[in-house]
């Protein structure tokens, strides 16, 4: 009887192993996954990383911009949910004139920025900034379109206290009074 007892616990141990070994070979290829995302999606927007720079601050294309500082300002609220993703790319489409691929790509790339960044509160400043760099004043009215959107996404219909504060740090950005 022990040597039964004993063989089960080895068979439910080996068991438990495989599992485990499974599912380390699943994220892997999740997280391989997720790195061939990032790398299409910057090599569509001609995105290249300069030495000694922030990736931000390598950043030429606006839209991009725009959609990181959508993704930051939509985790400045908390764990953004699939249908709130879904209303930031559909907002990217309308406002800045892309096709869904493109919008899809121009998010993911933002997200991998907010990312290096080191957060969403971060990555909004840096990006808002280099925004403000690459185009001026007249991207603030097609940033604030696609973050009247995302605030419109939320599940109350009501923006957080770091989202207002993020806003009003970008209205001192770009001198809005």
């Amino acid at each position: 009887m022990p040597y039964l007892i004993a063989l089960f616990g080895l068979v439910i141990g080996a068991y438990f192993w495989v599992q485990r070994a499974r599912m380390a070979a699943e994220a892997t290829q999740d997280l391989a996954g997720v790195a061939q995302d990032v790398m299409a999606a910057a090599r569509r927007f001609g995105f290249r990383r300069k030495l000694n720079l922030h990736p931000v601050e390598s950043l030429e294309d606006p839209d991009v911009a725009i959609a990181g500082a959508g993704v930051a300002f939509l985790e400045l609220g908390g764990l953004p949910s699939a249908e709130q993703q879904d209303k930031l790319i559909v907002s990217l489409q309308s406002h800045l004139g892309q096709s869904q691929d493109k919008a899809e790509e121009a998010a993911i790339l933002g997200r991998w920025l907010v990312a290096e960044s080191g957060g969403a509160q971060q990555g909004l400043e840096r990006l808002t900034r280099r925004l403000h760099k690459l185009k001026g004043a007249q991207s603030f009215q097609p940033l604030m379109s696609v973050l009247k959107d995302v605030a419109a996404a939320s599940r109350d219909g009501a923006i957080s206290t770091r989202q207002r504060e993020a806003l009003e740090e970008i209205a001192r950005l770009f001198r809005i009074s």
